[in-house]
């Protein structure tokens, strides 16, 4: 039997030791708790001191800050000892008691040293922090102050921008008014009376004052002038004159008297529209217009009724010659064949071989008329096929019976003639800027102050991309109440209803941007433009007449803008072989048009005391905020990451076909893709982009390697399917803007194999 003394004893000890032990677990415990809190609050800090250094460098001016505290060093003599605690002992337990003493004395002081250590290191680590703050805020209000800020690469590795030297040019003059009016011309005087009061003109231009009384006398005749020189109204006033006077009347039974061939579908509706005004006191005349996109059902039913005057594009009238019985060419007196080099440069000449095989078969002999701004090899060529003993008529020389001589290939120089009001300026812009530079420029003429632009690209894609990136980016509504940018498109896939639509919105509007490829730069007359943009170069000088012709008409005012980089300066030179100068405008001026618009305010903060190096440094900010807001809305969503993808593949495809005399200018391996993607909103080259221009050395080795045709080769070629070149394509991709709408119609090859079938399967019955 245990006395009660020894129960005591026991129990004492038994409560001892659990005491210690729970107060050990705790210890731990607090101790992982208290590390996970002091890591914590590291990371706390550590974000805390990100954020105040990045909001210290986007302020613009940091205010002065009271001086630091001084740290709080840690107090001398401080007890970390914990106070000793009473025990319970007892005579019999006092070793036992002792034993439990020491354990529970050094596990309380190990954690009230740790709790000091930590509160004094907190104490220091707070202070320090201040201090480091302040340090870098100061820091960062004096690099605001000097103007040193880190911008984007937008202006780091481009390439250096040469100094320009335009060679000396004696450019071409053409006189475009002169001093008769239509009254001292034999016209009938409902004819003179419309032309001023409906079309609101009276005085003669240079080249109507020499082709309207050759046309009336019945001469054949190639037209040359000018761009807006008012080459319609040279062929439709003899035209309507000469058919107003037929007895007896014409009806509108006769069918065409007139066939009038232009290369685009807004060409051949302005055309027409003319002929309506002109038509107005000659109700008997019936005027009617064929073009692609258009019902054929009802244009075949208008043909049935009958249409004295035909204006169409060439693709669509061989297609009712192939397959509407109601046309008929019995009775055509005149042909004429506007913007005749165009037609020619887009692959239609089997087209126009139809077409005067079908008039030379149908009907007796006709009056041949032939217009454009530049006449080419192949326009000759074909004056010498369908016109008889033609008279030459050149605005900036006399008419005479012989043809204009032509340049015998594309390489040779031949001069061009630009309207005398017309400024022309050039500007070198690396690739990576090129999106900003046309941007800036677009602010500026038409945010800033009322204008009428045209920006021409080299493809549907970009500008699809350009119009998508610019309604959203550009035509936000602005703070100070000014009404939103205008931003229209027009090319060759887009439905005839929007291009009709668009060609009438712009034609009627008084300020905005046009963006549009080549579909738009023949015979249009869009009234009151005054700025023509060349975001891609034209393939050819001839080509770049026909773009700045849109303006400056009439002896109007107007003005054009030609982006190059600088490898692609030589351009400049190919111009001037032909009779044009350029003006250099510098990328700054334009990019300094940002200061103008808060709207892409950097962090710095301009004064117009400070130095030039600021102000640039200012600029450079801006087309920063510029960039940046044009990549994040790109890459915003998929659909328009992909957008901006394909318009970069389709501008390197054009790149690749630029004619062989330019390739040692526009060639594909000179162009810096990752900087080429820049300039459409993308932060990095996409990979597989395919130009069909260039093959890698690994390519060209693994062709080496594998010379036996595939399985997919062999299928692909058992399928009969046609491999087109890079010029094939894009000769393709050019006529499908200017095609009648249709598909061909080809010949069904199963009406052949379902024949075939029949024939053998008579052969094995006879057998």
């Amino acid at each position: 039997m245990m006395s009660s003394a020894d129960e005591q004893l026991c129990l004492n000890i038994c409560s001892d030791v659990a005491s210690s032990s729970s107060r050990r677990k705790h210890v731990r415990s607090q101790q992982r708790w208290n590390k996970k809190k002091q890591r914590a609050e590291k990371r706390r800090f550590s974000s805390s001191e990100d954020n105040r250094r990045r909001r210290s460098f986007k302020e613009t001016k940091l205010q002065e800050e009271e001086p630091a505290e001084t740290q709080a060093p840690p107090t001398e003599g401080t007890d970390t000892t914990p106070p000793k605690k009473k025990q319970k002992k007892t005579e019999a337990g006092k070793e036992a008691g002792k034993e439990a003493g020491k354990d529970a004395g050094k596990d309380a002081g190990k954690d009230a040293g740790k709790d000091a250590g930590k509160d004094v290191g907190k104490d220091a680590g707070q202070d320090a922090g201040k201090d480091a703050r302040k340090d870098a805020g100061k820091d960062a209000g004096k690099d605001v102050g000097r103007g040193s800020i880190k911008t984007s690469s937008l202006f780091k590795h481009n390439p250096d921008i040469p100094q320009l030297h335009s060679p000396a040019v004696c450019q071409l003059k053409e006189q475009i008014f002169t001093k008769d009016s239509f009254s001292d011309l034999h016209l009938h005087p409902h004819l003179v009376v419309t032309l001023n009061k409906v079309l609101n003109i009276s005085t003669l231009t240079s080249v109507q004052k020499q082709s309207i009384p050759a046309l009336l006398s019945g001469r054949d005749a190639v037209i040359r002038s000018q761009t807006g020189s008012g080459k319609t109204l040279s062929f439709a006033v003899p035209l309507v004159q000469s058919l107003q006077e037929l007895q007896p009347k014409i009806q509108r039974s006769d069918g065409p008297l007139a066939v009038i061939i232009v290369p685009t579908r807004e060409l051949a509706l302005q055309t027409f529209n003319t002929f309506q005004k002109l038509l107005k006191p000659f109700t008997w005349i019936v005027p009617g217009v064929l073009m692609g996109g258009e019902k054929r059902k009802a244009e075949k039913a208008r043909l049935r009724k009958g249409i004295n005057i035909l204006v169409s594009t060439p693709g669509r009238l061989v297609d009712h010659i192939k397959h509407t019985l109601s046309i008929a060419f019995s009775a055509v007196r005149w042909l004429v064949l506007d913007e005749a080099d165009r037609t020619l440069d887009l692959g239609f000449e089997k087209d126009l071989t139809v077409i005067l095989n079908s008039l030379n078969a149908a009907g007796p002999r006709r009056q041949n008329v032939l217009l454009s701004a530049t006449l080419t090899l192949g326009v000759t060529r074909l004056a010498d096929v369908c016109l008889n003993d033609p008279i030459s008529i050149h605005v900036s020389g006399p008419a005479s019976s012989d043809l204009p001589a032509v340049a015998p290939d594309a390489g040779q120089s031949e001069s061009f003639v630009v309207p005398e009001a017309l400024r022309q300026f050039v500007v070198l812009v690396p690739s990576k800027v090129r999106l900003v530079c046309l941007a800036a420029f677009i602010l500026d003429k038409c945010k800033f102050s009322q204008n009428k632009l045209i920006v021409f690209a080299s493809s549907c894609e970009v500008v699809d991309f350009l119009h998508l990136l610019f309604t959203a980016v550009l035509a936000r509504p602005s703070t100070n109440h000014k009404p939103p940018l205008s931003f229209l498109h027009l090319h060759g896939n887009m439905k005839q209803e929007e291009r009709s639509e668009t060609f009438q919105q712009f034609s009627e509007s008084e300020g905005g941007v046009l963006l549009c490829t080549d579909v738009a730069a023949r015979g249009l007359d869009l009234p009151q433009v005054t700025w023509i943009i060349q975001f891609t170069p034209p393939t050819a000088a001839a080509e770049y007449v026909h773009r700045v012709g849109r303006t400056a008409r009439i002896g109007g005012r107007g003005s054009s803008l030609l982006f190059l980089t600088p490898a692609e300066t030589a351009f400049i030179t190919e111009l001037a072989n032909h009779n044009i100068s350029l003006s250099e405008m510098k990328l700054q001026d334009i990019l300094s048009s940002l200061m103008m618009d808060d709207t892409y305010k950097g962090r710095g903060k301009y004064h117009s005391k400070s130095s030039s190096s600021a102000l640039q440094q200012d600029v450079r900010e801006r087309a920063t905020v510029l960039q940046t807001d044009f990549e994040n809305f790109v890459h915003s969503d998929a659909k328009l990451l992909q957008a901006a993808k394909k318009a970069l593949q389709s501008y390197l495809r054009a790149y690749t076909t630029y004619p062989a005399h330019l390739k040692h200018i526009f060639h594909i391996r000179s162009l810096h893709l990752g900087h080429a993607a820049k300039s459409f909103g993308l932060r990095d080259a996409p990979q597989g982009l395919s130009t069909g221009g260039t093959r890698t050395r690994r390519n060209q080795n693994q062709r080496t390697k594998d010379r036996s045709p595939t399985k997919h080769q062999n299928h692909n070629k058992s399928s009969g399917k046609k491999r087109f070149s890079a010029a094939q394509m894009d000769l393709r991709l050019l006529r499908s803007e200017f095609s009648s709408g249709l598909e061909e119609r080809r010949p069904d090859k199963n009406k052949n194999k379902n024949k075939k079938k029949k024939e053998n399967v008579l052969q094995k019955h006879q057998n």
